[in-house]
């Protein structure tokens, strides 16, 4: 599919008959993300996975700024409408879950219910701003480095070595996560993380006070820094349902995929889907 700027890489799996959900990887993920959920939903949902800007096989054919959060949402609602794809459910997990919201607040229309993972609004001072901007190109410049598989490979297990990911590398499903990630160009991604990082991305906490769309937060009880972010999302917004995964941290849909599955067939069976449409 190609769109003015950008030549999204997607696919469908699941039932054709059944309601859609978009799902959104996180930083360094591609369309394979959410395979294990989507195994476990393809009875129940018709799933529609993208690599983002910056990964996978998507391709960028305008300049730099079709990486940022506003551009790539745009991009993504005009695929939707080449898909004919009115109306959907919405699964975004970490960066994408981040997309995910801007999404929600921008385009409410277009989105049944939301779930997002290990996701946050953004920041709001910006001293802190700057200091995540600052860090963030340290980190770009190492990626962007990272020619070789070898010290892509090494960035990778180190990457992964951050508190918020937990034991992530104990799981039975770390390596081949890995060989998903491997499949990354890594010049690519540090556009990605340059241009929709957390620090330069728009602040989307004021925009939540006028959230209109049913939203599921997904939070693992081993990360403390996005408990205490969605604790502070369902004050502002009274359409936000909290909840906390036992026994995970940051990556919820690799460290538990079945509790993930559950709660995504839970919490969207509750929609009318009598005007479906997609």
């Amino acid at each position: 599919m190609s769109l003015k700027n950008h030549r999204f890489n997607y696919c469908f799996s699941g039932n054709p008959d059944k309601p859609l959900i978009l799902f959104l990887h996180g930083f360094m993920g591609n369309i394979h993300e959410f395979n294990e959920a989507i195994y476990l939903l393809k009875n129940y949902f018709y799933c529609l996975n993208i690599d983002l800007p910056g990964h996978g096989k998507t391709q960028i054919l305008g300049d730099d700024n079709c990486y940022t959060m506003a551009e790539t949402a745009d991009a993504l609602i005009n695929l939707l409408d080449e898909l004919k794809i009115q109306q959907c459910f919405l699964v975004g997990y970490s960066m994408g879950g981040r997309l995910a919201l801007y999404l929600t607040l921008h385009f409410p229309q277009r989105f049944y219910q939301v779930i997002l993972e290990s996701a946050s609004p953004g920041l709001l001072a910006e001293k802190e701003r700057l200091e995540r901007i600052k860090r963030d190109e340290q980190i770009a410049r190492k990626l962007a480095r990272s020619f070789k598989k070898v010290d892509f490979l090494n960035f990778l297990q180190n990457w992964y070595s951050q508190p918020i990911f937990g034991n992530i590398k104990n799981h039975s499903g770390f390596e081949q996560m890995i060989e998903n990630r491997l499949q990354n160009n890594p010049v690519e991604l540090a556009k990605s993380l340059r241009l929709m990082g957390v620090g330069v991305q728009p602040t989307l906490w004021e925009k939540l006070n006028d959230n209109q769309v049913p939203i599921l937060l997904l939070v693992g009880e081993n990360d403390k820094k996005f408990i205490y972010i969605n604790q502070k999302m369902t004050i502002i917004s009274n359409l936000c349902n909290f909840q906390i995964i036992q026994n995970t941290a940051h990556n919820i849909h690799l460290e538990n995929t079945s509790v993930f599955v559950e709660h995504i067939r839970v919490f969207l069976t509750y929609h009318d889907y009598s005007a479906f449409q997609h």
